[in-house]
């Protein structure tokens, strides 16, 4: 998968993919980020809220919620409706690209 575009990265798009389903905090995006994509992304825990930082400056995805578990703070971020259409957007370029290849046909 190419590094991603000037909308989003390779591992933003995971970030923003495992928000889907809803609010997770995160040590729960790390994990989903990871299963999602095979293990290719696995972002630091710096590398990762680095990435929650740029994508809510933005305002792709905004802090649902925060609470304590066993004495330590989680926050729980969530996907804003404009993290959705770029995540959507970024989709949709991805299937477009992957169908020049898939559709391709083939050659003798």
């Amino acid at each position: 998968m190419p590094r991603g575009t000037g909308e989003v990265s390779e591992p933003m798009f995971y970030v923003l993919t495992a928000l889907l389903d809803g609010p997770l905090h995160g040590h729960a995006i790390m994990k989903v980020v990871g299963e999602l994509s095979g293990r290719r992304v696995n972002p630091s825990v710096g590398t990762l809220y680095g990435l929650l930082e740029r994508l809510s400056d933005r305002g792709l995805i905004v802090v649902d919620r925060e609470e304590t578990v066993a004495g330590r703070n989680r926050r729980y971020f969530r996907l804003a409706e404009e993290g959705r259409a770029v995540l959507e957007a970024e989709a949709l370029r991805m299937q477009r690209a992957a169908a020049l290849v898939i559709d391709r046909p083939a050659t003798a």
